[in-house]
């Protein structure tokens, strides 16, 4: 399993409007070896595929630190 905390304002805000957790995932289109982050591209292409697309700015591509909580002691794989 594994899970994402971000800082982002707008998920931070999204989650505190919520006032529970929320499962997402890492939008790669086929053909792409990259996952989508410019909310203007996203829109031209899945506006009529989904109901809602929140603009949050892009991204970027950041690399993410993963932790292995599966022994006794955390490592930073």
């Amino acid at each position: 399993i594994g899970l994402r905390v971000t800082s982002h304002p707008v998920a931070q805000a999204l989650l505190e409007a919520l006032g529970e957790p929320l499962m997402s995932t890492t939008l790669i289109l086929p053909g792409n070896d990259f996952a989508e982050s410019d909310p203007e591209e996203i829109q031209d292409r899945l506006d009529h595929h989904v109901d809602l697309i929140l603009n949050g700015g892009t991204i970027g591509q950041h690399p993410t630190t993963v932790v292995d909580l599966s022994e006794g002691t955390p490592v930073i794989v």
